[in-house]
């Protein structure tokens, strides 16, 4: 996808400030400067917001006055976002760039242990955690832990609402967990404790990868767990697997998939089809100032035939697809799944997905924003604000998440292993394909359900992200 070069800090404070020139903002309020400039011309609600639009200040030192009252610049940023929690649930500031670009290449400081937190059925203050999957490779999986695991007690305390952050996501290279025993949604402690160390890893989104076959039908499986750009290869690799063992049907596991890169997005969508190469994937809806200047075409997502360093991508020209969805399927995952709807048969086995419809970019302090040439080099500061919304070819997103076309619910004293045609999920998705029934709708054995509250990707700066980039081609 081509990007407009455009230098639009200039544009606008062309058109904001009367002075004919500026001078660089004082030493002490530069972090805040970067902040409200990069809002003013990237954000995309701007407009909505008085305090970020072209005529709240007539000149640069009015500017700086304003920006002088924050002596922090997280409590600047908070307070220009749109309808904070509500409208935007996503935009975020960090102080360290350099983390935050490894966390985009699925670097991160982990123990490798992947896991959802549940509420108690019967005790509301108390929460539990399961283990969803094992990183290969790390200390989690060096220590024996597995999925289905239930853990209660950190440290010997046991986990609240009130306390899990500080207890699961501190800056403590260790923490200690206490197995419990599920008790139908009640956990109960074992004395089995594993002491579980972080490192810094870099995960390979493609977590399984097999074709399974089926009375003589060939099904492909992904397990795939973020829009990792920097594993698109081992990506299409998996697709030549699928091609080469004869899959005719396809089940892209999504279930634990925050999302990511839309680039990659595009090229997971060609390696399901292939027939689409050049039609319209998606559209991005930037704020008012940005769509009146940008090239159109540069805002339009395409079906690529090509990956990194012009390799063709391996694409199975399907007609129908299937992907497991739940809550913490966000962004770039429900893209995937919109995208293709206009083209392709496209169902959905599990529950309703997160329901993230926007999209951001990485802001620096540069002279552009998205380029890191010129940048400041006093401090390390960057925003990852909400810059745009997306929509499929017919001009549709799902707001409030894509509802399952087979809804079921993981059953946490039952996950099963991941990749086995015994896992629920899994397994009703391989019925749908094989006999075209829906089966019962959620799990009809269990009498209860259980609250989700959080999980261990959540501590991510890239958390349910869905990213492009301006400067690339």
């Amino acid at each position: 996808m081509k990007f407009y070069k455009l230098l639009l800090f200039f544009i606008v404070f062309s058109s904001l400030l009367s002075c004919s020139s500026k001078d660089e903002a004082p030493a002490e309020i530069e972090i805040n400067d970067f902040v409200w400039k990069g809002l003013n011309a990237y954000y995309l609600w701007q407009g909505n917001n008085s305090d970020l639009s072209d005529r709240r200040f007539t000149s640069e030192q009015q500017l700086y006055s304003y920006l002088s009252g924050f002596s922090d610049p997280n409590t600047l940023f908070e307070s220009l976002l749109y309808q904070k929690g509500t409208i935007d649930k996503w935009s975020w500031i960090v102080d360290d760039y350099v983390a935050l670009e490894q966390s985009f290449q699925g670097t991160t400081q982990t123990t490798g242990m992947e896991f959802g937190l549940i509420r108690y059925r019967s005790q509301a203050d108390n929460i539990f955690g399961y283990v969803r999957y094992i990183v290969p490779g790390t200390d989690a999986a060096d220590k024996g832990v597995t999925r289905g695991m239930i853990f209660n007690e950190v440290n010997g305390t046991q986990l609240t609402e009130s306390n899990y952050r500080s207890l699961l996501f501190s800056d403590n290279s260790s923490f200690t967990i206490t197995i419990a025993d599920y008790s139908t949604g009640n956990p109960t402690p074992t004395a089995t404790t594993i002491t579980l160390t972080k490192n810094s890893y870099t995960e390979n989104p493609v977590h399984i990868s097999k074709t399974l076959d089926i009375d003589g039908q060939k099904i492909g499986y992904l397990m795939y767990n973020g829009f990792t750009s920097n594993f698109d290869a081992q990506l299409n690799q998996a697709f030549a697997q699928f091609k080469s063992e004869g899959a005719t049907e396809l089940i892209i596991d999504l279930r634990y998939n925050g999302g990511g890169s839309v680039r990659t997005s595009t090229r997971l969508g060609s390696m399901i089809t292939g027939q689409f190469t050049n039609e319209v994937f998606a559209k991005q809806l930037w704020n008012e100032k940005y769509m009146s200047i940008a090239n159109p075409e540069s805002l339009i997502d395409r079906f690529p035939s090509v990956i990194e360093n012009n390799e063709t991508i391996n694409s199975l020209n399907l007609t129908k697809v299937y992907f497991i969805t739940t809550k913490s399927s966000a962004s770039a995952s429900e893209l995937i799944i919109n995208s293709l709807i206009p083209y392709i048969d496209v169902k959905t086995v599990g529950t309703t997905t997160h329901g993230k419809y926007v999209g951001s970019i990485t802001l620096y302090d540069s002279p552009t924003f998205y380029s890191k040439n010129n940048i400041n080099p006093n401090h390390n500061w960057a925003m990852q604000p909400i810059v745009l919304e997306i929509v499929n070819k017919n001009n549709q997103n799902q707001k409030d998440g894509i509802a399952p076309f087979v809804e079921l619910e993981e059953d946490y004293g039952n996950l099963g292993i991941l990749g086995e045609v015994d896992e629920p999920l899994l397994e009703r998705t391989i019925q749908l394909i094989t006999t075209g029934s829906r089966g019962s709708s959620r799990n009809s054995d269990l009498p209860y359900k259980l609250e989700a509250i959080d999980n261990s990707k959540s501590n991510s700066p890239t958390y349910n992200n869905m990213y492009v980039r301006l400067h690339r081609n």
